[in-house]
Formats: C-alpha cells, sequence, structure tokens
C-alpha cells in the first residue's frame, strides 16, 4: 500500500511538453521551473500502481541528453542508475530519471547541485509526480556525484521526500580535478536531512574522492549497505562501468535500496 506524503506548499506549473512512447510506462516529460528554463526527466513506471517513487540523480554532470529522436526517447544509460532503473520498475517503483536542466546543457558542478535553482527544479518535479501519483511516497536517490543533489535537495525538501538514499557518496572535494567538480559532501552535515537516510557503498570502490571508508564512519549513525564482489571494471574507477558503479552487482543492490525505501528486511552486506 503507498505511503502517504507531504504536500511541497507549492503550485505546479502547467506541463510544457510529454512526449509518449508507445509503451504506455515510459514518457519524456518537460516541465518550466525557473524563468525561461526547463527540467527534463525519463518517467518510467509499472503496469500496477506503484508502491513508491524514486527521483534518479546520475552522476559526472548529471546530464544524459534525453531527447526524442525518430520516434524514440534517446539518452546516455551507462550511469548506475539509469542501467539499473529497470530493476526499480519490475519492483513496482516509478522512477523519474533526471537530466541536467536547459541552462546547464553541458553538465552541473557541485556549485549547482546544492543551489536553491537546482532546488526549484527537482521540486517542479516532485509535484508533478504527486499530481501522477497522488499519495505515493517520493525518495531521493543519487549516484556518484548525484549524491551531492540527493543529499543538498533531502535537506532542503524535508517532509516532501520520503527518504534518501546516497551510492557511491562523493565524500572527498575535488576541485579543479573534474569537469564537474566541486566541494562534494565535505563537511556536509548528514544529520541535517530529516527524512531516513540510507548510504549504499561498494567495498572495491577506487574513485580517490568516494572511499569506502568514510562510509564506514557513518555507519554507526545511518543504515549503509555495504556491497562487494561484481563484474570485473571495463572503465575508469571514478566511471560507472566499474565497482565505483555497482557493475554486475546492479540487481542485488537495488533490492537491498527497494526493500529499505518499503521498510521490509534488507541486506546490509551484498557479497
Amino acid at each position: 500500500m503507498p505511503m502517504r506524503k507531504t504536500s511541497i506548499g507549492f503550485i505546479l506549473a502547467p506541463l510544457l511538453y510529454v512526449w509518449p512512447l508507445a509503451a504506455q510506462d515510459r514518457e519524456l516529460v518537460t516541465l518550466p521551473t525557473r524563468d525561461g528554463v526547463t527540467q527534463s526527466y525519463l518517467l518510467e513506471a509499472p503496469s500496477h500502481p506503484p508502491h513508491a517513487a524514486a527521483v534518479l540523480f546520475p552522476g559526472g554532470g548529471g546530464n544524459i541528453r534525453l531527447r526524442q529522436e525518430d520516434g524514440q526517447i534517446r539518452f546516455s544509460s551507462n550511469n548506475f542508475l539509469v542501467r539499473s532503473r529497470h530493476e526499480f520498475v519490475r519492483r513496482g517503483i516509478m522512477v523519474a530519471v533526471m537530466d541536467a536542466p536547459s541552462d546547464r546543457r553541458s553538465g552541473m558542478n557541485d556549485d549547482f547541485r546544492s543551489d536553491s535553482r537546482h532546488r526549484d527544479d527537482v521540486r517542479a518535479v516532485v509535484a508533478d509526480l504527486d499530481r501522477r501519483f497522488p499519495a505515493t511516497a517520493v525518495f531521493l536517490i543519487g549516484t556518484s556525484r548525484g549524491t551531492v543533489s540527493a543529499a543538498y535537495l533531502g535537506r532542503a525538501l524535508g517532509s516532501a521526500a520520503a527518504g534518501v538514499v546516497l551510492s557511491a557518496s562523493v565524500f572527498l572535494p575535488s576541485g579543479k580535478r573534474t569537469l564537474y567538480g566541486g566541494h562534494g559532501l565535505a563537511g556536509f552535515d548528514f544529520s541535517s536531512i530529516k527524512p531516513p537516510l540510507l548510504l549504499v557503498h561498494h567495498q572495491d570502490d577506487g574513485c580517490s574522492v568516494t572511499p569506502y571508508h568514510a562510509a564506514q564512519r557513518l555507519a554507526g549513525r545511518f543504515p549503509l549497505v555495504s556491497v562487494s564482489g561484481g563484474k570485473p571494471a571495463v572503465s575508469s574507477p571514478c566511471e560507472a562501468l566499474s565497482e565505483h558503479g555497482f557493475l554486475g552487482r546492479e540487481a542485488e543492490t537495488v533490492e537491498a535500496i527497494v526493500n529499505w525505501m518499503l521498510k521490509r528486511p534488507y541486506a546490509s552486506e551484498i557479497n
């Protein structure tokens, strides 16, 4: 049975574009948000009423290039959450896969991800989901640099979010070392996130700014799902086709996340 969700207390602007595909459970949705700015997301839903909704924040610059071409929705799909979205859907979770907004087509850095502009864009998406799926709990789920979005939005939206999941969290600042770099979650007060918080991390994550030991330090205060094993990496350590992106452990990792969301027993260790 869907969990109740508190209203976020603002008026939803009308839809600007909705591109339905032949499959009734998938749409490209584009909403007007800030002045002259639109926010697009990929909506995929189960065939039955969803148990919950998940707003998914990919890593990197967050720009998955959602678009309509030749009657098909196209986008970049390597990111852990993007390529695993069907694992959520088949477990009864409706997903909204976020793209970068129209004024950040080249990507979002951490300053933007933690800014009120990003908050306003995501508020519009959450309100749209609330309109489409009334009384369905909405969770914020980020991976890699998407955890900056999920953490800061979890703090800003408060009870509008039923929970927050941070996977492969960017615990350390990257400065100028990456195109979309910044402060990450260095110095972030995780206790300021009022909805329930779940951490998910691969024990062999080799990315220098997402060390597993930083997740371990928080495990006494917040639940942690520790993942090990999987397939050999076929990308660099900070990219998605590696332990950093839970390669070969996608289904088990999503299973644990969904069970936590739905208050079911979940695996705290995935081997």
